[in-house]
C-alpha cells in the first residue's frame, strides 16, 4: 500500500480510487490523504476532470509513494463531471478512451513507471455494462496498451473482456449502491458514508460473496479490488476502514 511503498502482488487483493478529478486552481477529492490507504489509483485524463498539470502532480505523488497508476476515462463532459449519458458510438468511444488513456500514460512514463490499468469513469462505466459494443471499444483500448481493465463481475464488463482476453479485475463498491443486475447507481455527487456500514459492506463482500441491492434482495459479486470514491467528504475515513479489512 502507499504507506509502505510496496505493491500489491499481482492478482492480489487491492483498494483502489478515482484521482486527478481537478480543473485548473480547482482541486477536489481527498487526493494526497488517500495515497496512504491505497494500492492503485485511477486519474481522469481531462474529459470529465483533470488536466495536464494536475495529472503530473497525481502521477509523480502516487509513484513516489509506490501506488501504481491506472487511466480513468470519462465522457466529455466537465459539467456534469461524467455522471450523465450520452449517445455515443463505439469508434466515439474507443478515440475518447485512447485519447484520455494516452495522456495518462505518457505522465506515468515520464516518472519512470508504466500504466497499470483502465477503469472507465462514471456514466461511461455504467454504459458499457450494457453496451457490448462500448465495452469492445474499451478492449480495443486495452490491448493496445496490454493493460488489464478494473469492472463489475458478472457483466458485460467481465464477460466482454473474457471474450477479449483481456485481463479483469473485479471490483467492489463499498460506497454506491447495487442494482438487482450487478450494476452500481452512479450517483451525481458524493455522499458521507456510515463508517461501520461501510466495514461490514466490504466483509461480507470479501468473506461471502453477496451484498444487498436497493431491493433488498442478496446478490453474488466478487472482490479483486475494493473502491473508494475521493470526492466523499468522508473518503479518507472510509479508505481506513476498507484498510482495515483488506490488511
Amino acid at each position: 500500500m502507499g504507506a509502505t511503498g510496496e505493491r500489491p502482488p499481482p492478482g492480489g487483493l487491492s483498494i483502489n480510487a478515482d484521482m486527478g478529478e481537478s480543473i485548473g486552481i480547482h482541486r477536489f477529492g481527498n487526493d494526497e490523504r488517500l495515497l496512504e490507504f491505497v494500492d492503485t489509483i485511477n486519474v481522469a485524463g481531462g474529459m470529465h476532470a483533470g488536466d495536464p498539470s494536475s495529472i503530473a502532480s497525481i502521477v509523480h505523488d502516487a509513484v513516489e509513494a509506490g501506488v501504481t497508476v491506472g487511466a480513468h476515462p470519462g465522457l466529455p463532459d466537465i459539467t456534469g463531471f461524467g455522471r450523465r449519458e450520452m449517445v455515443i458510438t463505439a469508434d466515439e468511444a474507443r478515440d475518447l478512451i485512447r485519447y484520455q488513456v494516452g495522456a495518462v500514460a505518457a505522465f506515468v512514463t515520464a516518472e519512470g513507471d508504466r500504466l497499470h490499468h483502465i477503469k472507465p469513469h462514471g456514466a461511461l462505466f455504467g454504459m458499457m455494462a450494457r453496451q457490448p459494443e462500448l465495452m469492445h471499444a474499451l478492449c480495443d483500448v486495452a490491448g493496445d496498451f496490454d493493460v488489464p481493465i478494473f469492472g463489475l463481475a458478472g457483466t458485460l464488463h467481465e464477460s466482454v473482456a473474457v471474450e477479449r482476453g483481456v485481463p479483469f479485475v473485479a471490483e467492489y463498491y463499498v460506497d454506491l449502491d447495487y442494482q438487482e443486475d450487478g450494476t452500481v447507481t452512479v450517483n451525481r455527487w458524493g455522499v458521507t458514508r456510515d463508517l461501520d456500514e461501510v466495514e461490514a459492506r466490504a466483509r461480507r463482500a470479501l468473506e461471502h460473496g453477496t451484498t444487498t441491492s436497493v431491493t433488498g434482495r442478496d446478490i453474488a459479486v466478487r472482490v479483486d479490488s475494493f473502491c473508494v470514491h475521493s470526492d466523499l467528504p468522508n473518503a479518507v475515513e472510509v479508505a481506513a476502514r476498507v484498510r482495515a479489512v483488506v490488511g
